[in-house]
């Protein structure tokens, strides 16, 4: 487990190569934090995973059989408040590293960039942020852009 400030990361594959990009991950929480508008007084998780442990993951808790790129699990949703020293537990973000590498060939956009897109992706939706509707995906995905929008 690796712990940077606010966030304890999990890895639970075999490969190393994503911890060059943790100490960005930081710099990302900061900036949503920023352009939020948001004082720095959470705790979250990161868990970087494979694509059978995400499938896992969707199926047993959203009831879909396939892999995904990120899930996350919000504790502000819950009635209880769980503080972690003197901060405020938001939850868990699951990301599948296999697809990340293939989003990020895709999309044509380095690994690092699609990493912490993923990341904020997942921490936007702690947040409360969601894209069930239209009006609720503008909101979110320009948020998205905002914060990640000076990577490649």
């Amino acid at each position: 487990m690796y712990n940077i400030g606010m966030l304890n990361i999990v890895n639970r594959t075999k490969y190393k190569d994503f911890e060059r990009y943790y100490p960005l991950l930081e710099k990302y929480y900061q900036k949503t934090l920023k352009v939020l508008e948001m004082e720095d007084n959470y705790v979250l998780s990161l868990i970087l995973c494979g694509p059978v442990s995400i499938r896992r993951i969707n199926r047993e808790y959203r009831n879909i059989d396939a892999a995904t790129d990120v899930i996350s699990f919000a504790l502000l949703d819950s009635d209880e408040t769980i503080e972690y020293e003197d901060r405020i537990e938001l939850g868990d973000i699951f990301i599948n590293r296999r697809r990340v590498l293939s989003q990020a060939e895709e999309y044509g956009h380095s690994v690092e960039r699609e990493f912490v897109f993923l990341f904020v992706h997942g921490l936007l939706h702690l947040l409360g942020y969601d894209h069930m509707n239209e009006k609720e995906e503008k909101i979110m995905f320009d948020l998205q852009r905002q914060i990640v929008g000076d990577l490649k």
